[in-house]
């Protein structure tokens, strides 16, 4: 994948957001600000559900999983970017690029699939209460688990192989403040034109097949919750589901914007900004999507800080 015909170049330049060091120290605040709520953010909720052992249930795993997958790919891209806010030119090494694009790419479409096996385990909660430990048994919950990864596993091969077998013979600097898709084939000297076909497919199967699940299954979750008669039930029902979709929409949003166009009519200093809201913004509002309205998360929360109270 590193390998080949883009010899000629060894290191990109990111142009970042700003020239004024001024705005540049600004923005660093911000975006450590935001790095560290979703460091402690996830890491909390990993560990809430790891020690608690009433949320270890099939909704509860996969939100694991989605932390782990939010710190994935923003760790990926944060500690860079905040350290380029603070140094020029902000340089980083072709194998480095190769790397920082690995991890993102894996984690991130390996989230895709995990938001799709949610959205599956609450349409088996909701339609199918009665076979809903047989429908998410532990080795369903597993197998589930490992597809997602396995999954972002073989998207980030396709990705990876498809933007990297590109030339790249100059220029080298990237109109952005990670190594994406988009300013990378901006940048090749080479014909674009099947990479781009393929890439767009690529992203295509991703998103349509994983958004089709959660249509699907939503489709089914509000003829169920509709046929219930009380309007408490109703309610109860749906704010089951609430976290997850609006989780499903913040996500799904931005990436399609981002992904599901051809590359050639990318703007890429307006993309830019919509790539923070997904690569730092949205890991970091996760963990209080799944907390500020789940009853069993506050009530995990204040066992664990109980026990730890009185064990001193």
């Amino acid at each position: 994948m590193a390998g080949g015909n883009h010899s000629t170049v060894t290191e990109f330049i990111f142009v970042g957001f700003t020239d004024d060091p001024q705005l540049e120290i600004a923005l660093f605040v911000v975006f450590l600000f935001i790095y560290l709520a979703n460091i402690v953010g996830n890491v909390g909720m990993i560990l809430l559900i790891i020690l608690d052992g009433q949320l270890h249930t099939p909704m509860y795993i996969f939100i694991c999983h989605l932390s782990i997958m939010d710190l994935g790919y923003s760790t990926a891209i944060a500690p860079r970017m905040l350290a380029d806010f603070l140094r020029q030119p902000k340089i980083i090494s072709f194998s480095s690029c190769v790397i920082q694009f690995v991890f993102f790419v894996a984690f991130v479409d390996a989230e895709c699939y995990t938001l799709a096996a949610m959205a599956y385990d609450r349409y088996a909660a909701i339609c199918r209460p009665l076979q809903y430990t047989t429908i998410m048994s532990k080795k369903v919950c597993v197998g589930l688990g490992i597809f997602c990864y396995f999954a972002g596993l073989m998207s980030m091969v396709a990705h990876t192989s498809l933007t990297f077998s590109l030339e790249f013979c100059g220029p080298n600097i990237i109109n952005h403040f990670f190594c994406e898709i988009p300013p990378l084939i901006a940048l090749s000297c080479s014909d674009t034109s099947v990479s781009e076909i393929l890439l767009f497919f690529f992203c295509g199967v991703n998103e349509i097949s994983t958004i089709t699940v959660i249509l699907i299954s939503y489709l089914f979750i509000f003829a169920a919750i509709l046929r219930i008669r009380s309007a408490e039930g109703r309610c109860k029902a749906f704010s089951t589901c609430a976290s997850h979709l609006t989780g499903v929409t913040l996500f799904y949003g931005t990436v399609m914007f981002m992904y599901l166009r051809p590359p050639s009519s990318y703007s890429l200093d307006q993309d830019k900004w919509a790539s923070v809201f997904y690569t730092l913004v949205n890991p970091t509002l996760n963990p209080l999507i799944y907390s500020l309205r789940n009853k069993d998360v506050k009530e995990a929360f204040q066992r664990i800080v109980s026990k730890t109270v009185f064990s001193h």
